[in-house]
């Protein structure tokens, strides 16, 4: 099958005429950068996406992963492509140049991400875990942590994990049982266990740094006496060099329906009572600092299920264009028909339009995500900083659920498109069906997503946060009321918008009453409703400015292109909205079945 991972064509659309990022040029801030710099990052960011890393998909996948004697060694083809990562300095490109980034915006930093995670995620995961784990030490190291691990995590020299889940404390990180005792040196020895860590044990860098939540002698229970510790594989002296080995054993790593190049370790710290690490941080205040990086990595993880979908999705659009099969249905009954490609069946037609619509509205409200955490940089005030920070961190579960549901939905309709074939391993899409699913439980489960949202983020400044959000959408709605061409799918919006505001509400208000159990059996589904209805927005947003580019006599290449933003916008706002309608009557209908059922059926 052709080589895709993105449509280039749709990513500069968003950029820069979605979000004109060059905007952010004339900032101080950004003054060292312009479209052709940005231009020439992202096509390297492509190039070596599809020569160096997209080969390395299936034969990582194939080969997997040996593990022997507590060492696992990745597939051969990742240690090229990782080298890579490493000479062309990609690995922390949103970093300060003074730390050994390369100082780009966000949302430029997310468009060459995509590529990556798009040829192979299992191996850019490798590149990433360094980068979160640099970033925490950033925020809250000692200027004598940031000088010995800093560079070596943001170069990619050095690997990087997020040790936070424990056998008996998954998402409760509350109770973990991990213990850390002050040496007479400032060090703390740590013993515990944790499971389900990412990259924790690989043969691609010479040491792994492992940020590690672990609870202090003394602490107080919970989530309120949980520090964060940085433990090293391989010690790292005062003057930067590696000593001893750390008492830090990969115990096993986990047989995985997906993701067979990734390794997904189990660790023993201190088994020989050894093991030594650096408060990272306050004391009692790890949560604080670990959900800097969390937050973050839910960013990322939306962003996998985006990027596994929108290469499903181009797969089975170039093979819908190849494969010959049937005749159109007007020579249904004629023999001498001949046959023709199967994008011309209307069903499959629907396929894609379902699958494009969502692909391109997710790839808007990413970008959009990490748009607002550079706005969130360049604010000039503290109280514009807080809207774009809050209007982000609202919009966090959304992404993070969202994108990760619906890209395995995506891959599962490019598989439908393929048919039998695409259930084969002879194509990629079987692959990414099985890899992205990961995607919907990794950095806290869509469930719990959904509770963050009710119980958090809607009630966020008295429900401000989401009035200012609502007041985004209603911005988009009036600018595309101006166009005949969007002027009714404008009023579609609106109306979905209002119906949400009074979804919220009554979430609220039942999640505050004796039935508060009821809000929170609707809460998954009032996530989902969210995102269509954000989806809903973006597209409206897309199309709006499409019809003013036609109006205004766009070049006729650029026409057919305009003309399938409308049409994508029309698709997904006639055929899609009416379903999230009718799911927000269901929330509001406040069925609770489930609850007084729970007893009867399932017991407990």
């Amino acid at each position: 099958m052709a080589q895709v991972i993105a449509d280039r064509r749709d990513v500069d659309f968003v950029l820069y005429e979605q979000l004109e990022i060059e905007k952010l040029c004339k900032t101080e801030k950004y003054s060292g950068f312009n479209r052709k710099t940005f231009d020439m990052i992202i096509s390297e960011a492509r190039n070596l996406a599809i020569k160096e890393i997209l080969p390395t998909f299936s034969e990582g996948d194939r080969q997997g992963l040996v593990f022997e004697n507590g060492t696992v060694r990745m597939p051969d083809c990742f240690h090229r492509a990782y080298d890579l990562f490493k000479e062309g300095e990609w690995i922390a490109l949103t970093a300060s140049p003074e730390l050994g980034g390369q100082g780009l915006p966000s949302v430029v930093g997310q468009a060459v991400v995509d590529y990556f995670l798009g040829a192979n995620y299992s191996l850019a995961l490798c590149a990433w875990g360094g980068f979160g784990a640099g970033e925490l030490v950033e925020a809250f190291g000692t200027p004598k942590q940031k000088e010995l691990f800093l560079k070596k995590l943001y170069s990619g020299e050095w690997g990087g994990t997020m040790a936070l889940t424990e056998s008996d404390a998954g998402s409760d990180v509350g109770a973990l049982t991990t213990t850390a005792v002050k040496n007479d040196d400032g060090t703390y020895t740590i013993t515990g266990s944790k499971i389900f860590i990412t990259n924790a044990e690989q043969d691609l860098t010479e040491n792994i740094i492992n940020p590690v939540l672990a609870r202090i002698e003394g602490a107080p229970a919970g989530t309120k006496g949980i520090s964060l510790f940085l433990v090293p594989k391989i010690w790292v002296n005062e003057d930067g060099t590696l000593g001893e080995p750390n008492d830090v054993v990969c115990t096993g790593i986990e047989e995985k329906m997906g993701m067979h190049g990734s390794p997904t370790c189990s660790l023993t710290f201190g088994g020989k009572g050894n093991c030594r690490g650096l408060l990272l941080g306050e004391e009692n205040k790890g949560m604080r600092a670990m959900f800097h990086l969390i937050n973050n990595a839910r960013l990322i993880v939306g962003a996998i299920g985006f990027t596994n979908a929108s290469t499903a999705y181009l797969y089975a659009a170039n093979y819908a264009k190849q494969r010959v099969q049937g005749r159109t249905l007007e020579n249904t009954m004629n023999p001498d028909a001949p046959s023709v490609t199967i994008v011309q069946h209307p069903d499959v037609r629907r396929m894609l339009m379902w699958m494009k619509s969502h692909v391109d509205g997710m790839r808007s409200l990413l970008y959009y995500g990490a748009h607002l955490l550079d706005l969130e940089k360049l604010a000039d005030t503290a109280t514009e900083r807080e809207y774009y920070g809050n209007l982000l961190s609202l919009l966090t579960p959304v992404i993070k659920s969202f994108c990760t549901d619906c890209g395995f939905e995506v891959c599962s309709e490019a598989m439908q498109v393929l048919g039998g074939y695409g259930y084969t391993k002879d194509f990629p899409i079987e692959q990414h069906l099985r890899d992205v699913r990961i995607a919907a439980i990794y950095e806290g489960t869509n469930g719990i997503q959904a509770m963050d949202l009710l119980a958090r983020k809607l009630g966020m400044q008295k429900g401000m946060v989401f009035m200012n959000y609502l007041q985004e959408i209603q911005k988009t709605v009036t600018r595309a009321k101006d166009s005949p061409a969007t002027a009714d799918l404008a009023d579609k919006v609106k109306k979905i918008a209002d119906k949400l505001g009074e979804t919220a509400m009554h979430m609220g208000k039942t999640a505050m009453s004796p039935e508060f159990k009821t809000a929170f059996v609707h809460a998954t589904p009032f996530q989902r409703a969210m995102g269509e209805v954000t989806l809903a927005w973006m597209l409206l947003w897309r199309a709006a400015i499409s019809a003013e580019k036609l109006t205004n006599n766009a070049k006729k290449k650029d026409t057919v292109f305009y003309e399938g933003q409308i049409q994508t916008a029309a698709f997904f706002i006639n055929a899609i909205l009416p379903i999230t309608a009718g799911r927000m009557d269901a929330i509001q209908a406040g069925d609770a079945s489930a609850l007084e059922a729970a007893e009867a059926i399932f017991g407990g």
